[in-house]
């Protein structure tokens, strides 16, 4: 028994009712799946509307895995530099659903404060290095900013550097994403996943798709594959089976676990600018990058914000080998010097000898009250001290303390807006250039299927799309190409 398999795909229904058990077929496309009785399984053949199979040599298929940022924005920009090539959008979930939840439901497009790549490379722990070159240059935030805009979408950029659309709703965004995939014809399907790939002698893909709800199978033959799955297993599987290595993927952007009762009674409270550093069993050499700067918010299990993420994603290997334990030494008044403040508590002492320490914080300083009681709380201090009675190795120690106040990190926590990993294939396996694998002919990656990660503020996204407009650029050239080449003949 043989069959042919048309240009695109076939499609194989089964009824798996049957309690009898399927055998495998194999011929030159791959494995069709058949069952041994005839009423058991029936199959129906199935192509792109108007597809002619005898006349295809000049319509080719991209087949990009993957329905998020990076999938979507590729696709797009594949379609609109070759619109003779076909698209087709495999989302095992929903599309765009990280987009949807990003930045609080916001979503946090990019980064305006980063116009220099050198910069901006500076915000990826993983591919700060190779990310100097041309990446960003091909498409950088400004680039992105721009499309979305000429797209209909209003944006604004906040203190922080972060753009968001005036809208402060995601949908803004995943909206204007699917409309213009619509208008290009890009085809997207969801609830399917890509389990198996190989490449021909001929260079072309052959994919197997499974549907999540139903037991079928599909076999697809294209030209051109974009692997663009984020973080996800499927992705990493799929670049293995083609001859790629992965870097094991960790988390990175998560918050820090703290076992601290007193602590716990001042969630919710912010602090705008204070400086962190990370201290490692496992790291004995100083390492710059576990010492960060920035706003920082206690929660009710440990401390999160925009310092803390930072310093979780440029640890996110590290503390991963120490098991997310390690010392936190937070600098809650980064502008003043030890002595300075030492200074500043002893006049407070002279000016306040009858009042109560507890109510009397040197405004200097724009400490709540409640974080004031948690300092001397530690420094052993009670509600009733008053001024008079402090010593002066106790100003010297509540000094101390605000300027170098220790945490034991416990564990970690999952910051669910952006939760990101560090790990994936190792860029060092694809040309920047063009998103093309050096191992595989027409393969290619955009994304955090990649070993890259970004710091939180938008850099994620930016990755995103400029290495999902850079592989459709490329694939979109080769196709148009092929297209005017077999239009001469």
């Amino acid at each position: 028994m043989s069959f042919t398999l048309p240009r695109y795909f076939l499609r194989f229904h089964f009824n798996f009712t049957a309690r009898t058990e399927s055998t495998r077929a194999k011929n030159n496309h791959g494995y069709l799946f058949l069952a041994p009785k005839a009423n058991t399984a029936k199959f129906t053949t199935a192509s792109i509307p108007g597809d002619k199979p005898q006349k295809l040599s000049a319509e080719e298929l991209l087949v990009v895995v993957g329905g998020g940022a990076a999938g979507v924005y590729g696709a797009i920009r594949a379609k609109t530099v070759a619109s003779n090539l076909n698209v087709l959008v495999i989302e095992k979930g929903k599309l765009l659903s990280k987009v949807k939840i990003s930045g609080g439901g916001r979503c946090n497009v990019t980064n305006g404060h980063s116009a220099d790549n050198l910069v901006l490379a500076d915000h990826y722990p993983r591919g700060n290095k190779e990310l100097r070159g041309s990446f960003f240059n091909v498409h950088g935030p400004t680039d992105t900013m721009s499309w979305f805009v000429d797209k209909g979408v209003d944006l604004k950029t906040e203190d922080d550097g972060r753009v968001f659309p005036v809208s402060n709703n995601s949908s803004s965004v995943i909206d204007c994403l699917l409309s213009e995939a619509k208008c290009r014809g890009v085809s997207l399907q969801t609830g399917k996943l890509v389990t198996s790939a190989s490449a021909s002698a001929s260079g072309k893909f052959l994919l197997k798709i499974e549907k999540r709800t139903l037991k079928s199978v599909e076999l697809v033959e294209a030209d051109y594959l974009l692997i663009a799955s984020g973080s996800s297993q499927q992705g990493h599987n799929l670049a293995v089976q083609l001859g790629h290595s992965i870097v094991d993927p960790v988390p990175s952007l998560f918050t820090f676990k703290i076992e601290d009762a007193q602590l716990v009674e001042l969630s919710g409270v912010t602090f705008s600018k204070v400086i962190v550093k990370l201290k490692l069993e496992n790291v004995q050499r100083n390492i710059p990058q576990l010492t960060q700067v920035g706003p920082m918010l206690v929660t009710h299990w440990g401390l999160s914000g925009p310092a803390i993420l930072r310093l979780s994603a440029w640890g996110a290997r590290y503390l991963y080998s120490s098991g997310y334990k390690g010392k936190l030494s937070v600098d809650f008044v980064p502008d003043l010097h030890v002595e300075d403040l030492k200074s500043m508590l002893s006049q407070q002492k002279n000016r306040f000898l009858k009042q109560k320490v507890l109510n009397s914080c040197p405004m200097e300083l724009q400490l709540i009250k409640r974080f004031w009681k948690y300092i001397l709380d530690r420094e052993g201090l009670v509600g009733d001290t008053l001024w008079a009675s402090v010593s002066n190795s106790s100003i010297v120690s509540i000094a101390n303390l605000l300027k170098h106040c220790t945490f034991e990190v416990k564990g970690k926590g999952q910051f669910k807006d952006e939760f990101v990993t560090a790990g994936g294939v190792p860029l060092s396996e694809i040309h920047l250039n063009t998103m093309e694998s050096r191992i595989q002919p027409n393969l290619y990656f955009a994304g955090e299927v990649l070993n890259v990660d970004g710091v939180t503020g938008g850099f994620n996204f930016q990755n995103a799309w400029s290495g999902g407009y850079i592989a459709g650029s490329t694939i979109g050239r080769l196709a148009a190409g092929n297209a005017n080449l077999v239009g001469a003949l």
